[in-house]
C-alpha cells in the first residue's frame, strides 16, 4: 500500500475541526488527501458534491461536464456565477473550487460521460460520483466502474424527491441491477429547487468521505428514498440480479 502523503501546517489548520471527528484524526485526513474522486456532472447535485469534497481536502477532483453556463443553471448550480454566463461550466467550477481550497488538484473535463469515453474518464479516479441526469451516462459510468472495480455513489433528485445508494462492484447490486433498462418516463429537464439538489449532494459527499476514511457505515445494499414534501426518509434493501448484463450478480 502506498505511503500516505503528509499534511502541511496550513492543511492542519484548515482541517483541524473535521480531524476532531472520532476515528478520523490526521491519518484520516491524509487518506482524504491521497484520494481521487470523479464527479460526473457538476450541476445542482454534482456541484454540491464537488464543493464539499474540495472543502474536506480530497487530493484530486476530476470534474466531467460539457457545455456553457446558462441563466437557468443559476438557481441551483452553486459553482456557476452570473459573470460566467456563456462560458464553460467546468472552467467556472474549477475557478470556484480553486478559490475555496487551493490545496486540491482540479482536473476539468469539458465532456459528458458516454460509452465512448467512460473507461478513460473513470480510470482517472478512485471513487466515482454519478450526478448525471441521463441514464445513458449513468449506465456508461456503471459499466466502467464495474469493469474497473471502482466504488460508485449514485445520487439523483426530481422535484422534492431524492435518492442515494453506494455501489461496490462485486459486493452490492450495480445500477443495472436496479434499473435493467432506461426508464421511459425519465426526462432531461424537470422541476428542481437548489436546496433539494444541495441536500442530496451533501449526503453523497459524506458517503465518499466515509468510504475513504472508514468511519461509519456506507449506504451499501440499500436505497435511501427521501420525500422532502413530508420530510420522510426511507431505506429500502436492494438485491443483486444474478442475470444482470453488467455485473452478472457474481463476486
Amino acid at each position: 500500500m502506498p505511503e500516505l502523503p503528509s499534511l502541511t501546517d496550513a492543511e492542519r489548520a484548515r482541517y483541524e475541526w473535521q480531524m476532531w471527528t472520532p476515528n478520523v484524526g490526521e491519518e484520516g485526513q491524509r487518506k482524504l488527501k491521497a484520494a481521487s474522486v470523479l464527479v460526473s456532472r457538476i450541476g445542482g447535485v454534482g456541484g454540491t458534491v464537488a464543493y464539499y469534497l474540495a472543502a474536506a481536502g480530497i487530493g484530486k477532483l476530476v470534474l466531467a461536464h460539457a457545455g456553457n453556463v446558462k441563466p437557468s443553471d443559476l438557481n441551483r448550480q452553486l459553482l456557476m456565477t452570473t459573470d460566467w454566463l456563456g462560458k464553460p461550466r467546468v472552467e467556472s467550477a474549477q475557478r470556484r473550487l480553486n478559490e475555496l481550497n487551493p490545496h486540491v488538484e482540479i482536473v476539468a473535463i469539458n465532456q459528458n460521460v458516454s460509452d465512448d469515453n467512460a473507461t478513460t474518464i473513470v480510470k482517472q479516479a478512485d471513487i466515482i460520483v454519478d450526478a448525471a441526469p441521463l441514464f445513458s451516462e449513468r449506465f456508461a459510468m456503471n459499466r466502467a466502474a464495474v469493469e474497473q472495480g471502482r466504488a460508485l455513489i449514485e445520487c439523483a433528485m426530481f422535484d422534492l424527491d431524492a435518492q442515494l445508494t453506494t455501489i461496490i462492484p462485486g459486493s452490492t447490486p450495480c445500477l443495472r441491477c436496479l434499473y435493467p433498462v432506461d426508464p421511459p418516463h425519465w426526462k432531461r429537464e424537470f422541476p428542481v429547487f437548489g436546496a433539494v439538489a444541495g441536500m442530496i449532494g451533501a449526503l453523497a459527499a459524506l458517503e465518499v468521505i466515509k468510504l475513504i476514511t472508514g468511519i461509519g457505515e456506507p449506504l451499501t445494499n440499500s436505497l435511501l428514498l427521501i420525500n422532502l414534501r413530508t420530510m420522510e426518509f426511507r431505506k429500502l434493501p436492494t438485491v443483486r440480479d444474478d442475470q444482470c448484463e453488467e455485473c452478472g450478480g457474481v463476486s
